[in-house]
């Protein structure tokens, strides 16, 4: 009965995760540069956060 619970606890946590990421990617290939052009970032600073994003969603 444990094992059960516990494959159900391990499972509802992909989902979350898994949007979390996605979400990171999206406004790290998305949003992120959108921002920067309007706001004037140069492009290196751009690069900068949105390695930073990427390495965030994988992390999750």
């Amino acid at each position: 009965m444990q094992n059960q619970q516990k494959n159900i606890v391990e499972e509802g946590g992909e989902l979350p995760s898994l949007l979390l990421g996605a979400g990171f990617a999206l406004a790290s290939l998305i949003i992120l540069p959108a921002l920067a052009q309007r706001v004037g970032i140069g492009a290196s600073l751009t690069i900068a956060l949105r390695g930073a994003l990427m390495r965030a969603s994988n992390r999750i």
